[in-house]
């Protein structure tokens, strides 16, 4: 199969679908890979480190996705890339539909086969594709609540750790899943005052256990969440429904009850946003102010340490885009159901529930096109 990936030109995305060890393993495998010259910039991978692992560097994008059956990339594909795709090709990348029903619309009208790194599933119902982007998402998340927390960047002007005599600062983390544990971890080694709030007793329990003194656990109901987001200097929106669109869990109302300068970073802001008053933002403008909270809602936050993120996407990516490469994608979803999982659309239907519910498709499920 000829395989292809692009530089990505989402605002100040400078990962890469592919690096060039990805790239000799399907050369090993018999595959031709084309890769967009200057693709591997971002992480510090040359043209030439590519062709000495059998790539192929071509001139431009356009090339790439006309000539390649399967592109692999790490962001949805933007407006200019969606008019390239066509019929029958394969998309393999992050989509995050749910919220994004103009994106949808383009790949139903394309034809695609469109498969989504978020949905793939593992053992357990886990998402191994999402995870390591949710472990970087949820250190850098703490690294830019303590940041806008300072006083020059429209914070409160608190320092997370504190220092003897002064009290450190408050964290809530909502969600104690891959990310909110990752954001948690950090903060506590900075000495912030934690509190993480889920709904599941075992996710508590789990929680309780690794941290123990160190961070406090509560039950996400509505008034405790009230309550905790109102102390907070800082919250972190860490919530994940696998596909669909995030919950709303802090509302405009609650906003009225927090400090003034206090911080939300919304990590599920891919998926439409857990705060009510999120709207998505770029590295090259971060944060915004509403009701004096400042939020701050970078929908690709991981592409700021490109080449730590791509490592780490690669090594999760790259055994599925090689079963893809090698039986093609009918036969490598049908041999694996955590893969078909990650099917979203394919030749003009939406086969992922949960986007066809939230953006009014008809569902037409996965394992109808793979008997």
């Amino acid at each position: 199969m000829r395989v292809g990936t692009v530089r990505e030109i989402k605002n100040h995305e400078y990962r890469v679908g592919l690096t060039p060890e990805s790239v000799h393993e399907l050369a090993a495998h018999g595959h031709e890979v084309w890769v967009e010259a200057g693709a591997g910039e971002g992480i510090g991978s040359t043209d030439d480190a590519y062709k000495a692992a059998g790539a192929q560097i071509v001139a431009s994008a356009a090339e790439v996705f006309a000539g390649c059956e399967m592109v692999v990339k790490v962001k949805e594909p933007q407006a200019a890339e969606r008019a390239m795709l066509r019929e029958g090709q394969i998309l393999y990348t992050y989509l995050h539909l749910a919220p994004d029903p103009e994106q949808t619309a383009d790949l139903v009208k394309s034809g695609v086969t469109a498969i989504a790194y978020e949905t793939v599933t593992g053992p357990g119902g886990s998402l191994p594709l999402l995870k390591p982007m949710s472990q970087v998402a949820g250190r850098m998340s703490i690294q830019a609540g303590a940041t806008a927390l300072e006083k020059a960047h429209g914070g409160r002007g608190v320092l997370l750790g504190g220092v003897p005599g002064v009290l450190p600062g408050k964290v809530a983390v909502i969600g104690g899943g891959v990310v909110g544990f990752n954001a948690a971890q950090m903060a506590v080694g900075l000495g912030a005052d934690v509190t993480i709030l889920d709904r599941s007793p075992e996710v508590l329990e789990r929680l309780a256990i690794h941290f123990e003194a160190r961070a406090k656990t509560r039950f996400s109901s509505r008034a405790n969440l009230a309550e905790t987001v109102a102390e907070a200097d800082l919250v972190i929106g860490a919530v994940l429904i696998p596909g669909a669109a995030a919950p709303k869990l802090v509302t405009r109302e609650m906003l009225g009850t927090m400090k003034k300068g206090a911080v939300l970073v919304d990590v599920a802001i891919d998926q439409g946003g857990c705060f009510e008053t999120s709207h998505a933002t770029t590295h090259a403008d971060p944060t915004y102010v509403v009701d004096g909270v400042v939020h701050y809602c970078v929908a690709n936050m991981p592409g700021a340490v490109a080449r730590t993120s791509t490592y780490a996407l690669n090594n999760v990516t790259l055994p599925h885009a090689l079963r893809i490469a090698d039986l093609g994608w009918k036969a490598a979803l049908a041999s694996d159901p955590h893969l078909a999982a990650g099917l979203n659309v394919h030749a003009g239907q939406v086969t992922y529930e949960a986007v066809a519910r939230d953006l009014g498709y008809d569902y037409v499920a996965a394992d109808s096109l793979l008997g």
